[in-house]
């Protein structure tokens, strides 16, 4: 058979995905292990791969999926919880909404920083949930607030729940971590530097609605832009987000206050520094031991990588044995700070332990889904199925590629409903690619991630999150219209930014691999 015929053949567990989540509406829990079971069957029947390879690959992608990347999203969460269960997050919500009364500036702080802020620690739905709820407390339409707070859940998603995206697709592609995560900064500076003025512009209706705030909207996005760029490229995928996003709302909020002061409310209750620090703890012990145990600090991170277990998992050729890092992990670390936080917020450790088991319940199906995904995506990797699919791709586009690769990374968000998901799903793909095309490894897979994003507004689950948040089920598909219009852009964007900007950067990425 050849390699077209291969390649519709490849595509089958994708379209699979796409029809099962997007038109038949099933759940990912039982949508994935399907897709899984088609993966490893075709493996075996098309491919001629050994039944215990085949297998192996699926429980290495399993192994991957458990370890780091769901520990990653229950710590993640688990610290969302507690800061609720605490009451934290109710002071931290009137600590958002008392400093400007004028819709645009409340977008910009809630939608924009604060939800990049969630998904930068939490990620999984919280960027959008918490946002759009506040906003639809305040006043605003609810459907207004579920799109213009899927709109904004865009860019932050890359570096979202504490980096995981870019750090599963390092580790599924085997490219250094700290390279990509500059790589993936650079790519979407423009889009983090535009969706500020698509947000504002929604929200006054038109490009009229920059009247009297366009300062603060380009504000809004340089300082969520530069920070990212500069900590992505010294310290990796962890913390681009949660800077840029602490640094957007500094800024964004001082300006409000110093040149829209007109704007604030008069009645508002005054929260004191001793309340509002105790609000943010939990949040703000994340951020300190992540820093401390970061590469920034060699001494302490090296030693707690000699924490681990190594074992040889998939057993067919060009396997790698598998590494488990206890201690130097994104996850282990922000579960180790949400228990200090709790502690000295005065919560029982007995209540706190109950919070993490209860989160693990939570996550029940969503971590079948990643398993699935994860696991998929190893065998179409190891078995070749990647290969025939980038292949078919760059004979057929050519040089022009680059310009459709972030498009198959909002296709993955779409399916999946998750970047991390669609970078290992098709990270292997776009490194492929890049080889075939003659271009840095590092710059498409980049292109990967910032497409990702993009489908991130129109994926059905990050949907069905907004709708239940705002109490609107049923308007998808209004949503879906409205978004999905803005996301073409986005990827049309994205697409000439990595087409033309890859003989620009060829130079840099040469370095890079």
């Amino acid at each position: 058979m050849n390699d077209v015929g291969l390649f519709f053949i490849a595509l089958i567990p994708v379209l699979w995905l796409i029809v099962s989540l997007g038109i038949l509406k099933i759940p990912g829990h039982k949508a994935c292990p399907i897709a899984l079971a088609m993966t490893v069957i075709l493996s075996m029947m098309v491919w001629k791969m050994p039944v215990v390879d085949s297998l192996t690959a699926a429980l290495e992608g399993a192994a991957m999926a458990i370890w780091p990347i769901m520990l990653i999203i229950v710590a993640a969460v688990f610290t969302y919880n507690l800061v609720t269960y605490t009451g934290g997050m109710e002071t931290i919500k009137k600590m958002m909404t008392t400093v400007s009364t004028d819709q645009r500036i409340l977008v910009l702080i809630l939608a924009w920083g604060f939800g990049g802020f969630l998904e930068a620690i939490a990620g999984f739905g919280t960027a959008v949930a918490i946002p759009a709820s506040i906003l639809a407390a305040l006043g605003f339409n609810p459907v207004f607030a579920a799109i213009i707070c899927l709109i904004a859940n865009t860019t932050p998603t890359a570096f979202g729940a504490i980096g995981l995206p870019v750090s599963t697709l390092a580790q599924v592609t085997g490219l250094n971590v700290n390279d990509l995560s500059f790589t993936v900064a650079l790519q979407l500076f423009v889009m983090i530097v535009v969706v500020p003025f698509i947000l504002v512009m929604f929200t006054g209706k038109g490009i009229k609605g920059l009247k009297g705030v366009f300062w603060i909207t380009l504000f809004a996005g340089i300082s969520f832009a530069l920070p990212q760029i500069f900590v992505a490229k010294y310290l990796g995928a962890e913390l681009p987000a949660i800077v840029g996003s602490v640094v957007c709302m500094a800024v964004t909020i001082f300006i409000a206050k110093v040149f829209y002061k007109d704007t604030a409310a008069k009645d508002t209750q005054k929260i004191d520094r001793k309340t509002a620090i105790m609000a943010w703890l939990p949040f703000i012990l994340v951020f300190v031991i992540i820093i401390l145990c970061s590469s920034l600090f060699p001494m302490i991170n090296g030693a707690l990588a000699q924490v681990k277990t190594t074992i040889q998992i998939y057993t067919g050729p060009h396997g790698k044995p598998f590494t488990f890092l206890w201690l130097a992990t994104p996850g282990t670390l922000i579960i180790i700070a949400t228990y200090l936080g709790g502690l000295i917020q005065g919560v029982k450790f007995g209540e706190i332990t109950k919070l993490l088991l209860n989160t693990v319940k939570q996550m029940f199906k969503s971590a079948i889904t990643i398993m699935s995904i994860v696991a998929l995506a190893k065998v179409m990797g190891y078995s070749g199925m990647i290969g025939v699919i980038a292949t078919v791709l760059v004979m057929v586009t050519g040089s022009y590629y680059p310009l459709i690769a972030p498009f198959i990374g909002a296709l993955g968000t779409f399916v999946t409903g998750s970047d991390t998901s669609a970078n290992v799903l098709f990270g292997g793909l776009q490194v492929e690619a890049a080889k075939a095309v003659g271009i840095s490894p590092y710059w498409l897979a980049a292109a990967n991630t910032a497409g990702a994003t993009a489908g991130k507004m129109i994926s059905p689950q990050s949907i069905a999150v907004a709708t239940a948040a705002t109490g609107i089920i049923g308007s998808e598909g209004k949503i879906l219209q409205a978004t999905l219009k803005v996301c073409i852009v986005y990827v049309v964007v994205i697409g000439v930014v990595v087409y033309f900007g890859a003989p620009l950067v060829s130079g840099l990425l040469a370095t890079l691999g």
